[in-house]
């Protein structure tokens, strides 16, 4: 690593250059108009000028502490000598947002780096928790290049039903399917419902919202400690202020996320997703973020970096835990440690602290060893995220291993088809259903441009004739996504799509298809010449959008073995300073 130079100060900075520096009319009219808030004179003066990029919302649920958050950042931009000014950018809640959050992902970054160009910003704190606004303002900061700092919320405290701990989202799952097995009754359901999530925050299982925080703090975007604090422990507020701290020397010294997100940086975080269990969400999320700071990283960097990665943070959906008892043990700084010290991460890579991920966490303990595991006692020798192809997936498709039955890892079954989601939901509760365990389930059209957005239905529930004879897990395959809570053999993101006639569009019932992960292979048991007649019969039957961001969507995204990121938004666009405004 060639090690980070800071910048001169004290120099101008570009919120003095384009707006608050001279006496010029348009100098005046910017500073007097922020002057209605009851600003003093002084705090014009060249200082650094920070946003507070919040995703804030109260139909974003994990998000919706984040004002109280905003406000501890600022002290700390205060103490630094920092100007913080605070600003909404769109806000993608996955529990709560149709036809899904990751349809808005896009729209969100493109929010954030409009404001970060277009404002007299000189450096941004970006608050964030639910799933997609991590990736979404990382995104639209990487794509400006001024200094940026993460501060997730947190994750909300352990449910607490009937004497046990349940985890937000994969208890759902599980008690979802013990219901249609006839395990639990209604309201057994209803009542697990109020004790699922009984405190502010994301989910606190090793879910996407987890797993991203996870990955902000691996690509040293994020202070070390940052994924783990519980939303409503103290630390979490001191972790606020002490990175609105932060960020007023880093624009001082002037330390971009191009110097931190570097493809080091990257691989790093790929290790640390294989560590923790993390969701494959995160597989999308940092291939559209690389594009964005012009790091070429592909689907194959993720199975050549996770596959000698063993899983030892003993968490749902992999394991036990929840996010709580993995703070307590002592959080992502002992998972780092442990892998830097088994020579598998770039130690020397540079964080936000100015420090080297190595500095920040060469003193660490671990305080639960059943909790995050040695590498000897790990939950799966070789986790990470697996990447297979073939026919079928000429261009990739993932899964978990870690959240797989390992017996089904390998497997050959008839394909049960459902056309999209809409024929999923009309069939599987269908006891004349021509299906056993021993089947595999394909589900079509459920991709970026085939839902569109790329839904999280690809753990599809099981019929309730195969629940009942006590099977919990079958292979499934899809070009959708699964929610980072879930777990099953479930094949991901097959690429190309459906929607955008890949192979997959072109399965029939009663085709074989063999799932051969550990030597990486999906394969449709039909010749190529009968492969290539049904690709040219192929007709599309997803409604393509006339209007809207919607046509807008699916015109413009590309595919999700790139990131599902806009054709027109990958690169480093930077910042520049627009035309004046008047």
């Amino acid at each position: 690593m060639t090690k980070f130079k800071p910048a001169p100060w004290p120099r101008t900075l570009r919120s003095q250059e384009g707006w608050f520096g001279g006496t010029s009319k348009d100098n005046i009219y910017h500073r007097s108009w922020m002057k209605n808030q009851g600003l003093p004179s002084d705090l014009f003066d060249g200082r650094p000028v920070i946003g507070i990029c919040n995703t804030w919302s109260e139909l974003t649920p994990c998000n919706a502490h984040l004002r109280d958050l905003a406000e501890r950042v600022k002290h700390g931009i205060y103490e630094a000598g920092g100007l913080p000014l605070e600003f909404p950018v769109f806000s993608t809640g996955e529990s709560t947002l149709r036809p899904t959050a990751m349809m808005f992902r896009n729209l969100a970054s493109m929010d954030v780096e409009e404001m970060l160009r277009g404002t007299p910003l000189d450096g941004v704190v970006l608050m964030v928790g639910c799933d997609k606004t991590t990736p979404s303002l990382l995104m639209g900061a990487a794509s400006v290049d001024i200094p940026a700092i993460v501060v997730t919320g947190g994750p909300m405290l352990n449910g607490k039903w009937r004497g046990e701990d349940i985890g937000s989202g994969t208890s759902l799952w599980q008690l979802s399917e013990d219901r249609k097995a006839g395990k639990i009754s209604t309201e057994d359901f209803l009542e697990a419902e109020i004790a699922m999530s009984r405190s502010p925050g994301s989910c606190n299982t090793m879910g996407t919202a987890s797993t991203m925080a996870s990955m902000a703090e691996a690509l040293g975007m994020a202070l070390s400690g940052n994924a783990a604090i519980p939303a409503v422990d103290s630390r979490r507020r001191v972790m606020a202020h002490i990175t609105g701290r932060r960020i007023v020397q880093m624009v001082k010294d002037d330390l971009k996320p191009s110097d931190v997100m570097t493809k080091e940086a990257f691989e790093n975080a790929i290790r640390v997703n294989g560590a923790i269990g993390g969701s494959t969400n995160a597989v999308i999320h940092l291939l559209a973020i690389a594009g964005r700071v012009g790091i070429d990283l592909s689907l194959d960097d993720w199975d050549r970096l996770g596959r000698d990665i063993p899983t030892i943070v003993n968490l749902q959906p992999s394991g036990d835990y929840l996010m709580e008892e993995f703070f307590y043990s002592g959080g992502l700084p002992v998972v780092i440690k442990a892998l830097a010290e088994a020579g598998k991460l770039h130690n020397d890579a540079l964080t936000v602290s100015g420090e080297t991920m190595w500095e920040q966490v060469k003193d660490v303990r671990n305080w639960n060893e059943d909790v995050i595991r040695p590498f000897e006692k790990a939950l799966t020798a070789s986790g990470g995220i697996a990447v297979v192809k073939g026919n079928l997936a000429p261009n990739g498709a993932v899964l978990k291993p870690s959240a797989a039955t390992p017996e089904l890892l390998t497997h050959r079954g008839r394909a049960v088809v459902f056309e999209d989601i809409d024929d999923y939901k009309a069939k599987i509760y269908d006891e004349d259903l021509d299906i056993d365990e021993t089947c595999i389930m394909v589900l079509k059209n459920c991709g970026p441009k085939g839902y569109p957005g790329m839904a999280e239905v690809g753990n599809m529930g099981l019929p309730p004739k195969v629940l009942r004879k006590g099977i919990t897990d079958m292979v499934r395959i899809s070009d959708a996504r699964m929610s980072g809570t879930a777990y099953g053999t479930v094949v991901l993101h097959t690429s190309p799509e459906a929607a955008a006639g890949g192979p997959l569009a072109v399965v029939k019932n009663g085709d074989m298809i063999e799932l051969d992960v550990p030597n990486r292979r999906l394969h449709l048991d039909i010749s190529d010449e009968k492969l290539a007649q049904r690709l040219k019969d192929w007709k599309n039957s997803v409604p393509v959008p006339e209007s809207g961001y919607a046509s807008l969507y699916y015109k413009s995204v590309i595919g999700a073995d790139r990131g599902a990121d806009f054709d027109f938004l990958v690169g480093h666009r930077g910042k520049a300073i627009p035309k004046d405004s008047h």
